[in-house]
């Protein structure tokens, strides 16, 4: 019986006998691995990616937008033509406020496009009238200045907060706070700029935004027809994530009660950013199954070429075998000994792929700005199945070597 350590030994010499066949046949699981890893890394990276821009909107956030929902996904028009997006008013807000459990902040803002001007320069931002309480709901931070009051909101000042974006194109020199820019003809402090917060899911730069007083932009911005008290949207933050689902039936039956309208007659929309969340991680997911899947096709052409390069290696080697069996080794020795050198031969493609697969996921995810996310159980899973390979693979080869006859195989030249 042929111990351990001398398996090993020989399945080491049998291969570095043939080295350019050995890394050739070696080669099919390295670009297997390899692909499988930078692929699943890439699709992981997207997925990540959505999940942190969708986030980046607010966390544990209702958004209730004027009009229904169209079953494709869109909205159309409450009842009413011309009314249909004038149906949430400051009302609503502050009925949602009052009457909801588990409201940490309700912030109802009103959107306005006015060309901003400065030292020069103009820019043509999106405008948000909101109240001071629009911080707490989207998670936003000040990164200089301040964000101004409820009295400041009440009274209709002109003062604004702006984004990083904007800061940067009108202020690209100087400090942005205690500056001035002029609106719609209306000239307006600039008291405080927000934290970067970059492109959102849906591939609109957050930073590119002024923040003004809601009633200082539907006084002297926005200039929209209709009731004065409406809103074109109501930002709702939950206390905690399990919240959302209960929240969103309760301000779905507020609204309603509100408005005299039925389930599937409603004039606003509730979305649930939750919901959009976990609907944009499926769709990536199994984008990154669909990748995985399409490389894990190059190992099985990898486990091919080891199956064909060790049943050429039985036949070359078959006065070997026959020497073997007739010293003494056995069936399983053998078995052994032919097994060993496949999983070997796959397990050190595997190592090799997993390197070069971490490396060109850094590539890619660098190329199209994407985090990089090597998970270490899929880097695990890959050197398992590569080994997996190498057994499956090399099991018939291995099988055939041990059943030769060893008087047939010492009268083979």
């Amino acid at each position: 019986m042929m111990r351990t350590s001398d398996l090993v030994s020989s399945a080491g010499r049998a291969l570095r006998a043939n080295p350019l066949r050995s890394a050739l046949t070696a080669l099919g699981v390295i670009i297997g691995v390899a692909s499988v890893v930078a692929m699943v890394a890439l699709g992981s990276g997207a997925q990540a990616q959505v999940e942190r821009s969708i986030a980046s909107l607010g966390s544990n956030l209702l958004i209730v937008v004027p009009g229904a929902q169209r079953g494709a996904g869109g909205l159309r028009g409450a009842a009413g033509g011309g009314q249909g997006w004038d149906t949430l008013t400051m009302d609503d807000a502050n009925a949602i406020a009052e009457q909801i459990d588990g409201v940490v902040a309700v912030a109802p803002s009103q959107r306005a496009r006015t060309q901003v001007i400065a030292n020069g320069l103009n820019w043509n931002p999106q405008v948000e009238g909101v109240t001071p309480d629009y911080l707490i709901a989207r998670d936003w931070e000040i990164s200089s200045g301040r964000m101004f009051d409820d009295t400041e909101e009440r009274q209709a000042r002109r003062v604004v907060v702006l984004g990083a974006t904007v800061a940067a194109e009108l202020f690209p020199n100087i400090d942005p706070v205690g500056q001035t820019v002029r609106m719609n003809g209306g000239t307006f402090d600039v008291i405080g700029v927000l934290e970067s917060k970059g492109q959102s899911g849906f591939g609109m730069d957050q930073d590119d935004i002024v923040l003004a007083p809601l009633t200082t932009v539907k006084r002297r911005i926005s200039g929209r027809r209709g009731r004065g008290d409406s809103v074109s949207q109501i930002s709702v933050k939950a206390s905690s994530e399990d919240a959302l689902t209960t929240m969103q039936e309760d301000v779905e039956n507020l609204l309603r009660q509100r408005h005299r309208t039925r389930e599937g007659e409603d004039d606003f929309t509730v979305q649930n950013l939750s919901s959009i969340t976990e609907t944009a991680a499926q769709t990536t997911q199994v984008f990154t199954y669909l990748l995985g899947g399409i490389s894990a096709v190059s190992l099985l052409v990898g486990g091919i070429g080891i199956m064909n390069i060790m049943l050429v290696s039985v036949t070359e080697r078959t006065r070997e075998i026959g020497l073997r069996k007739a010293l003494g080794a056995r069936q399983s020795d053998i078995l052994h000994q032919f097994g060993l050198e496949a999983v070997t031969l796959s397990v050190a493609g595997g190592v090799i792929g997993l390197v070069i697969g971490v490396a060109g996921a850094w590539g890619m995810t660098s190329l199209f700005n994407l985090p990089l996310v090597v998970s270490p159980l899929n880097a695990g899973l890959a050197i398992a199945f590569s080994g997996l390979v190498g057994v499956v693979f090399g099991a018939y080869p291995a099988w055939r070597a041990a059943q030769l006859d060893p008087i047939e195989a010492l009268r083979r030249e």
